[in-house]
C-alpha cells in the first residue's frame, strides 16, 4: 500500500497537475475507494496529509488491516481532513462496528470533519457505493 500511495503522490498527481488545470492544494484533492480501496484512501490521507485533504471511505474492510487504527491515532494533520464513511447493513457482521470504531478515533482527534452514512439494506457492492457517491461529492464540495 505504501508504494501505491507513493506512486499516486510522486508520479500520477504531478502528471495530472501538469496536464490539466487543477487546484493543487490538499483542500481540493480527494481520494475515495471501496472495500480495500477505502483502506488505501484513509491511509493516503494519513501518509500524505499535505496532498490529500479528504477521503471517501466506502465499505471499509478494516478487519483486514487493524494496524490502520494505530496509523490514524498517530497521524498529524495541520489542516482538518474530511472523511465520508459509508457502510451497508447487509455487509459483514463487523463492517459497521469496525467503521464506527475508526470514525470515533477520527472524531477524538478534534481536527477532522466526518460524516457517517449507513444504509440498512446496503450490500458490499458497486451499486450501493455508486448510489452514495453523489452524496459524498456534494458533501465535500458544498454543491
Amino acid at each position: 500500500g505504501g508504494k501505491y500511495v507513493d506512486f499516486l503522490v510522486q508520479t500520477l498527481k504531478p502528471y495530472i497537475d501538469s496536464k490539466f488545470r487543477t487546484i493543487k492544494d490538499a483542500q481540493y484533492t480527494y481520494i475515495a475507494g471501496s472495500s480495500m480501496g477505502a483502506l488505501i484512501s484513509i491511509y493516503a490521507v494519513v501518509k500524505y496529509p499535505d496532498t490529500f485533504g479528504s477521503a471517501g471511505i466506502f465499505s471499509p474492510s478494516f478487519s483486514i488491516s487493524p494496524d490502520l487504527y494505530n496509523d490514524v491515532a498517530n497521524a498529524k494533520w495541520n489542516k482538518a481532513p474530511h472523511f465520508y464513511f459509508y457502510a451497508g447493513g447487509k455487509e459483514s457482521d463487523t463492517m459497521i462496528s469496525d467503521m464506527k470504531k475508526m470514525e470515533d478515533l477520527v472524531s477524538k482527534k478534534n481536527c477532522c470533519i466526518s460524516r457517517e452514512v449507513i444504509v440498512p439494506a446496503g450490500e458490499h457492492n458497486e451499486k450501493y457505493w455508486r448510489d452514495k457517491f453523489d452524496d459524498f461529492y456534494r458533501w465535500l464540495t458544498g454543491f
